[in-house]
């Protein structure tokens, strides 16, 4: 059976689908009209190694980031299932060039959240509130707990992209099996 799911959120102002497989082998195929988003999600699904197919369609670029986190977190949420026997717990600091970040994560099914990142206006075409959105989204609806700190850094585009490679290494480590 394995560790995989797909959801199909449809909402008046989008159309997202999702299907994840958490014991892939990194093969992630992404598609929005957004290219940070598409870059950002690239990047989380090969560091945590998972197979990650994403297609999103709506109004509005804050609808479809925001709601792209709820139905990511969905997905992963539904193939975790009970979530015996997994590590639980996962970290990362990863530095990129001015930006250090922590994430840290927690898989027990507990819903909290801080995100501290020094982030304004636009990270190309995203705007940066919106990418908060879908860190909040993502882990109320993965069911987490997910600490995200900017340690040092000046440039947004360096920084989420830490943070989205982080959270991928992070998750990983706690969705590892240790039965």
């Amino acid at each position: 059976m394995g560790r995989k799911a797909h959801v199909h959120r449809v909402t008046d102002e989008t159309d997202i689908y999702v299907e994840v497989d958490i014991d892939g082998a990194g093969n992630v195929e992404i598609d929005t009209p957004l290219k940070f988003l598409n870059h950002m999600l690239y990047t989380f699904g090969r560091y945590a190694s998972l197979d990650l197919k994403v297609y999103a369609r709506g109004d509005l670029n804050h609808h479809i980031v925001e709601d792209t986190g709820i139905t990511l977190g969905m997905a992963l949420d539904k193939a975790l299932g009970e979530r015996t026997g997994i590590k639980r717990f996962g970290s990362a600091i990863v530095p990129m060039d001015d930006a250090l970040v922590i994430v840290s994560l927690d898989l027990k099914r507990r819903i909290y959240y801080t995100i501290n990142l020094g982030l304004e206006g636009y990270i190309e075409d995203v705007y940066s509130g919106d990418l908060i959105h879908f860190l909040r989204s993502l882990a109320s609806n993965t069911v987490m707990t997910l600490h995200v700190h900017e340690l040092a850094g000046f440039d947004g585009h360096h920084k989420i992209e830490a943070v989205f490679k982080g959270l991928g290494m992070a998750f990983r480590e706690a969705s590892r099996l240790v039965v």
